[in-house]
């Protein structure tokens, strides 16, 4: 039985009119909404249209972008109106994953061959940890500011394989300083090297292009967990060059729960076994048969899928196009060195991200002396309606600030503002 998707689609019986509502289904995510021109003189205006893109409430101010960002109603309604018409005729829809797929893909620099569609960066960082056929012994090196999400996978191989884990801690100064930490960790026995593209922590760019260039040369995988990046950042996979990477779009791409993707170059694609297969994974066209997997990263995905979920992503990708990437690039960078710069005036308060061009970001992670990380955010959140997110991994103890295309600089004043009362400097 095959039953390669291409193949299955090929074969079916459909009714026009089902036919029909695939097309209609196909097409939900395209129409990108209209935007005001941006304008530099009034920049708010642009801002503020961006902003009401996005169901937030007006009771509080979402500063926790880097934790869960908000869907866009783009990819809401994308992800509605798709879901919908295949109910009206009960088909999966899975022709439509091609046209996704290749949005997808093309957001982020990469062969839509290499291109899978999976529930989140951590399915995604998992997926590598296990499927690359390492042994007792082998070692991996990645940053001790991995999310669970990015760590847990390797920690897992290492209790199930006698991996050997090896880590090195993110500087938030000069970006050739984590070059250099990591290379100091290389030895013979390197297999992989993972590295946050941004720290979840502290919001340190770490320098992966460079780190590319170092694992090739030495012949080591490199992966990037890139949760924090897609959405916030532009990057092309082809000229960054790492073997594989993984991201979820429920943060910084602003679609659905439960969306994400992995990459792996399509020429090394046999060196990342998948964790599960099933239909659609590959092909045996009897049994008792000789099964094999798919050319493409379609390996990875297996049984019915949510095509709706992919059209959210797609929607949201579009969006994010829309409003221009470098521009909200600049948006956040502008929004986080405002924050930063209004804490650093504060007594007692230090803050923690970077102000390296190369290596800030769009968050900002900061702690006071004097009020203990854990009440000022709840003060913020209770006495001054400011979502935040507490920083307890590595014993770091701080408030983290996640800025993005929803926020305002009058938002960044009053949490500045508000920072400095919870502190009693103001």
């Amino acid at each position: 039985m095959n039953l390669d998707r291409k193949t299955f689609l090929r074969t079916a019986v459909l009714a026009p009119a089902a036919l029909a509502a695939g097309a209609r289904a196909a097409t939900a995510a395209a129409p990108a909404p209209a935007l005001p021109a941006y304008d530099a003189r009034e920049p708010e205006r642009f801002w503020q249209a961006v902003r009401d893109l996005y169901p937030l409430t007006k009771d509080r101010v979402y500063l926790n972008t880097g934790g869960l960002g908000p869907a866009s109603r783009p990819a809401l309604d994308a992800m509605a109106a798709t879901t919908a018409k295949l109910q009206e005729t009960g088909e999966h829809g899975h022709g439509q994953f091609a046209g996704f797929r290749a949005t997808v893909a093309a957001f982020l620099g990469a062969d839509p061959a290499g291109l899978a569609f999976v529930r989140n960066a951590t399915e995604g960082n998992a997926t590598v940890a296990a499927g690359l056929q390492l042994q007792a012994g082998d070692e991996v090196i990645f940053d001790d500011h991995a999310h669970p999400g990015g760590s847990f996978g390797w920690y897992q191989q290492a209790r199930l394989r006698g991996l050997t884990v090896k880590l090195f801690t993110p500087d938030p100064g000069d970006p050739a300083t984590n070059l250099a930490r990591i290379a100091a960790l290389v030895t013979p026995r390197t297999r992989a090297v993972q590295v946050s593209h941004i720290t979840a922590p502290t919001g340190i760019v770490l320098p992966v292009a460079d780190i590319a260039r170092l694992c090739r040369e030495r012949g080591i995988w490199f992966h990037i967990d890139g949760a924090q990046s897609a959405g916030m950042l532009p990057f092309s996979l082809r000229e960054i060059g790492c073997d594989s990477f993984a991201t979820s779009g429920h943060k910084w791409l602003g679609a659905p729960h439960e969306t994400g993707v992995l990459y792996v170059r399509p020429d090394r694609l046999d060196a990342v076994a998948p964790l599960l297969v099933g239909a659609y994974s590959g092909d045996l066209d009897f049994l008792p048969g000789e099964f094999k997997l798919a050319p493409t990263a379609l390996r990875y995905e297996y049984g019915t899928r949510n095509v709706a979920a992919a059209a959210g992503l797609a929607a949201a990708v579009q969006l994010q196009e829309k409003v221009g990437r470098e521009r909200i690039a600049a948006r956040g960078r502008e929004l986080a060195g405002r924050v930063h710069a209004g804490l650093a005036r504060i007594a007692g308060v230090e803050v923690l991200s970077p102000t390296h061009p190369a290596a800030s970001s769009a968050m900002v992670t900061f702690r006071s002396a004097k009020v203990p990380q854990d009440t000022m955010f709840s003060r913020l959140l209770k006495e001054h309606a400011f979502r935040c997110r507490p920083v307890t991994e590595q014993k770091i103890n701080a408030v983290r600030v996640s800025l993005h295309v929803f926020n305002s600089p009058a938002e960044c004043d009053r949490l500045v503002a508000a920072t400095a009362k919870i502190t009693g400097a103001a």
